[in-house]
């Protein structure tokens, strides 16, 4: 099993935190993984994305041009990666902001409403979490242990106390996600 995704969003939006926590959850699970972040200088608001693979093989090369899974959250990002889907593979998106959805029909395309859905907790900070967890319902690549044992990796000690809030909004994402159509 090898899986190529890219997640691509404005800076701000959680796409690194969010491609560093599957990143780890493959390293929990044994596999060989790549975890590679793109950004520009103005970072919050800016252009930001990360290509993540996880494999049960090596991995020959970190920089790939198709993708198994794009997880698009801006409109800029659509634009670009949307034709870089593999035919067969899956387009995941947020609609919030997204004036030019998408129209290819050789892959699968799902829409999460994770912008709508972290506006209604009390934290308000849960957009990433609502998007990874509608990824996982679509491809359980992860282990949902190895998923919080990502979380735990990659959040400072000090933010730990909000692991359940995002378990909570992974479990949201598995609700809300549907089939674009």
């Amino acid at each position: 099993m090898t899986e190529e995704i890219i997640i691509a969003g404005f800076g701000g939006q959680g796409v690194l935190s969010m491609g560093k926590i599957l990143a780890y959850s493959g390293i929990m699970q044994d596999q060989e993984v790549s975890w590679m972040p793109s950004y520009g200088p103005e970072m919050r608001g800016g252009t930001a994305n990360v290509t993540v693979i996880l494999s049960d093989e090596r991995i020959s090369s970190p920089v790939i041009n198709e993708f198994d899974t794009a997880i698009i959250l801006n409109q800029q990002s659509m634009d670009k990666f949307e034709k870089s889907v593999k035919p067969g593979g899956l387009l995941l998106y947020d609609p919030n902001g997204i004036t030019k959805h998408p129209t290819r029909k050789d892959i699968q395309i799902y829409q999460v409403e994770a912008a709508e859905e972290s506006a209604k907790t009390e934290s308000g900070k849960t957009f990433n979490m609502i998007v990874l967890g509608a990824f996982l319902k679509l491809k359980p690549i992860v282990k949902m242990d190895n998923v919080i044992k990502g979380l735990k990796k990659s959040l400072p000690t000090r933010h730990h106390n909000l692991i359940p809030i995002n378990e909570q909004a992974i479990t949201k994402g598995m609700e809300v996600v549907k089939k674009y159509s």
